[in-house]
């Protein structure tokens, strides 16, 4: 294995990349071969670095830990003269490491509990050098060579860890169903799909720490007696894909995955496979149909994973935040670990916080911590200060919760009996603006979408949910749509085969169960409370207000608005399209939504 004296991250995130991220990195490495350097100095690939408005990629170099801003592919035989063969700092483009921002993952609030982004964004992702540096393999080292494969599914169980990716299920007792399983090969799956819209934390596990993941993985593997596994990551994650197959083969050169690893009689590989996007394939089943390369489409169960899985032999799927928990739990021990959370749910778990919320981003807590402490000590409140109006747990297919839930502890029983559920980590804050009516049709929107079509019961349930607020939120909704919406909600729950149907009424049921006063105004008193369903809502301008600047007539569109200079102007219902551009000019504020 090349050692190299100096390391150059280059930012690659999507923004970066429409910005010249790879041309900046070939330029670099070109100018590395013509100066000699390709031996001493390695370039990786990274997820953001820096500022995301900064006019060009940025790129750190380690050890030094120099933050270079606003390259170009000229400035490259500059600054590799300066910093590599002369050994000093390019001073104008560099900037102090204080000032990256990093927009996905901040620093820690006081109420956070770091474990699995614990080193995310201080070890370089792809020197394992550095991962070794932090513990890293030392415990596979051990449950090699001290502990039996039951010894660690033991201490697995007793850890009291539940899987991450939605359903809860103890991890220890699933790795037992596969070791006690029969049949050869064993399968040991990582479920790195990660599909709920706005969720990016298994992206940046997988992009910042991803021999954690594998070490987990090799862990599970010779605790259950698996041969081969599999790393199941969407297209879409092109920076994580590459970091996590780099990760495996620089394992595999250090003889830590392969044939006899670290000189035992216990051998594993793994690979990666990767799915076209679709949201079905975060389920087992349906996710192991995409890896032997039929349709993602979910199978009825039983038979589980465990007895007849992948190729129809035993396997066992966990998700990345699961794996990469593994090697802390037996280097510290099923004591500490347990030690952190509330009741059944043991730990801390990751959660991507996105909407009317100040601090936005990855976050990581213990279990048992209170809605209320998420939104407001850890993400600083609600945006503009103002009020709270829900918050949704799990994705698409989590409930709505109200502000008499915010003291709700965040834990797997506790979610479920409101009505919603943990899921991977997706928390959608709400503000007074938003109208629930509408925001149960945007998430039928995407189930609805997503759904395969396999069965019924989702397949035809969730378009007739979807039509019928489509219908309320343009102002045609019926007293009857109520126990309709139900009814449906009932139905497809009780009869889908996989947890995307049975999780899709979720975000229905939630907002009836909570906010039924919402749906009673859009029907009864055509009336969207929220002014946010365009069918329900009217512009109107206020005499005594309105100075007749005509501002606001010479910037509509469809010409609905009438009044002579100095005068009171007059929109015209029946012409406006409602498109809010009066509302947003007017310097009077004299523009009413109604």
């Amino acid at each position: 294995m090349a050692y190299f004296r100096s390391h150059v991250l280059v930012s690659v995130d999507p923004k970066c990349i429409e910005k010249g991220a790879f041309e900046l990195m070939g330029a670099l490495q070109d100018e590395l071969v013509k100066q000699g350097l390709v031996d001493e100095v390695e370039v990786l690939e990274t997820s953001r670095i820096g500022d995301p408005e900064t006019s060009a990629p940025d790129l750190i170099v380690y050890p030094e830990g120099v933050h270079y801003a606003n390259l170009t592919i000229e400035d490259i035989p500059f600054l590799v003269e300066e910093q590599f063969i002369k050994g000093r700092v390019a001073a104008q483009y560099a900037r102090e490491i204080k000032e990256i921002s990093d927009e996905e993952l901040t620093v820690a609030q006081a109420k956070e509990m770091r474990i699995v982004l614990e080193n995310i964004g201080t070890v370089i992702p792809l020197n394992v050098e550095e991962y070794i540096a932090h513990d890293g393999y030392m415990a596979l080292g051990k449950v090699l060579t001290e502990m039996t494969p039951e010894e660690t599914i033991q201490e697995v169980l007793a850890s009291g860890l539940r899987g991450r990716g939605g359903a809860g299920f103890p991890t220890g007792l699933k790795w037992r169903f596969l070791r006690n399983a029969e049949g050869e090969p064993k399968y040991m799956i990582c479920n790195a799909d990660e599909g709920d819209p706005g969720a990016f934390a298994n992206r940046r596990v997988l992009e910042g720490y991803p021999h954690s993941v594998v070490e987990g993985m090799i862990i599970g593997a010779y605790a259950t007696g698996a041969s081969q596994g599999y790393v199941y990551c969407r297209a879409e994650y092109p920076v994580a894909v590459k970091t996590i197959r780099t990760a495996i083969e620089q394992a595999k050169d250090l003889g830590l995955l392969g044939e006899n690893i670290l000189g035992t009689d216990f051998s594993f590989d793994l690979e990666v496979r990767m799915g076209a996007g679709a949201f079905v394939c975060g389920e087992e089943t349906a996710l192991m149909a995409s890896i032997e390369g039929l349709r993602g489409e979910p199978k009825p169960r039983p038979p589980f994973p465990a007895q007849k899985g992948l190729w129809g032999k035993p396997s066992n799927i966990n998700n990345v935040e699961t794996f990469s928990i593994i090697p802390q739990i037996i280097l510290k021990g099923s004591e500490w670990f347990a030690g952190i959370g509330y009741k059944k749910s043991t730990g801390t778990k990751t959660f991507s916080m996105a909407g009317d919320v100040k601090n936005t981003g990855l976050i990581e807590v213990p279990f048992g911590i209170t809605l209320r402490e998420i939104i407001y000590d850890v993400g600083g409140g609600i945006k503009d200060d103002k009020k709270f109006k829900a918050v949704q747990t799990g994705g698409p297919m989590g409930g709505c919760l109200p502000e008499s839930l915010l003291d709700l502890p965040m834990d797997y029983e506790a979610l479920d009996q409101a009505g919603s559920i943990l899921g991977s980590g997706g928390l959608v804050v709400m503000d007074e603006d938003t109208c629930m009516v509408d925001i149960a049709r945007f998430f039928m929107e995407f189930t609805q979408e997503e759904s395969c079509g396999k069965c019924t019961p989702c397949r035809i349930g969730t378009r007739r949910l979807l039509e019928i607020l489509t219908r309320i939120c343009e102002g045609k909704g019926k007293p009857e749509d109520i126990p309709t919406l139900r009814y449906l909600c009932e139905q497809i729950n009780e009869n889908s085969l996989c947890g995307l149907g049975k999780g899709a009424p979720n975000p229905v049921k939630s907002t009836l169960e909570h906010f039924l006063d919402e749906y009673e105004a859009h029907i009864y008193e055509k009336r969207c409370p929220a002014k946010v369903c365009k069918a329900l809502i009217r512009f109107e301008i206020i005499d005594g207000l309105c100075t007749g600047c005509t501002l606001c007539a010479r910037n509509c569109p469809v010409d609905a608005i009438s009044g002579e200079r100095r005068q009171l102007h007059v929109i015209d219902p029946d012409i406006c399209i409602k498109c809010g551009i009066c509302e947003q000019l007017c310097p009077y504020d004299a523009i009413e939504i109604k």
